[in-house]
């Protein structure tokens, strides 16, 4: 009887092993894969409990998250021969886990694998560009063609690389000073120049300027002196019409022109004969 309750609960129990060996659960921020005698035989994207054979079947988890790497700060050479200090880190996500099991097998493996090939990218691609384009607003295309490098290795034990960031991008200490003053130098050389055509152009529009001015100017005053000449043309024909109507009329108008001219300054003296013509008119003995 004893042996018989012994028996049981063996039974119970070996149950129980064997369904907590057949059962297992993906959470859904992972992805399992089920391998039998080494071999990949079912990869579970969705989470949820899942059956496998116990004893000859194992599994895999996988993290779905995006995971990151970063590389220390590596002193690399630009193309202009000038070192630079620079450290990076990339993001990524597993998206064939049974390669990636098979390749680089955990997170420890693919560090070890991302990081090299991402210093080794860094510094082909550094290499290829002056330090100045490392420091601008080109970094991006930078970054960018790292990734690209970073990601056709990557391909082959099962990642997807998503991003490359440069974090820091400083000049060696000893270079510092040297090359921020040729820096400096190279700008106020580039701003003289521009200050130079911009004075270069000043004087060429006051110039332009100056000669378009006199151009209407002159243009004016050839106008003008037209406009007086046909002015003085219409006068002398009305002063010929007028003499030749009444020329005696036309003398004493005259006359009274001069009068009124010449006696507009009450001091104005005149040393005149009597009988000049001028003071025909004025005189009352007659």
């Amino acid at each position: 009887m004893q042996q018989k309750i012994y028996y049981i609960i063996f039974t119970i129990v070996f149950g129980l092993i064997l369904i907590s060996s057949s059962l297992f659960s993906v959470d859904q921020r992972q992805s399992a894969v089920v391998f039998q005698f080494g071999e990949a035989v079912r990869t579970i994207e969705n989470p949820g409990l899942n059956i496998k054979i116990p004893f000859i079947q194992n599994v895999e988890f996988f993290d779905k998250r995006l995971l990151d790497v970063e590389v220390e700060a590596k002193e690399l050479t630009a193309a202009d021969g000038k070192r630079v200090i620079v450290d990076a880190y990339a993001k990524f996500q597993i998206n064939n886990p049974v390669m990636f099991y098979k390749t680089v097998h955990d997170y420890q493996g693919v560090k070890i694998r991302l990081t090299r090939n991402l210093e080794s990218s860094m510094r082909k691609v550094i290499g290829k560009i002056s330090l100045s384009s490392l420091l601008s607003q080109e970094r991006s295309n930078v970054m960018l063609n790292i990734l690209n490098q970073v990601n056709g290795e990557a391909k082959s034990f099962g990642i997807d690389v998503v991003d490359v960031r440069i974090l820091r991008a400083d000049l060696p200490k000893e270079n510092s000073a040297a090359i921020y003053r040729r820096m400096q130098t190279a700008r106020e050389k580039e701003a003289t120049q521009i200050r130079a055509e911009g004075q270069e152009e000043s004087v060429r529009i006051r110039s332009k300027a100056d000669k378009e001015s006199k151009i209407i100017l002159a243009k004016a005053y050839r106008d003008a002196q037209i406009i007086k000449g046909d002015g003085d043309e219409k006068a002398a024909k009305i002063y010929n019409s007028a003499y030749s109507v009444d020329p005696e009329f036309y003398k004493f108008y005259r006359s009274l022109l001069v009068y009124k001219n010449s006696l507009k300054n009450e001091n104005t003296n005149f040393v005149i004969s009597p009988d000049a013509e001028v003071l025909k008119y004025l005189n009352l003995t007659k």
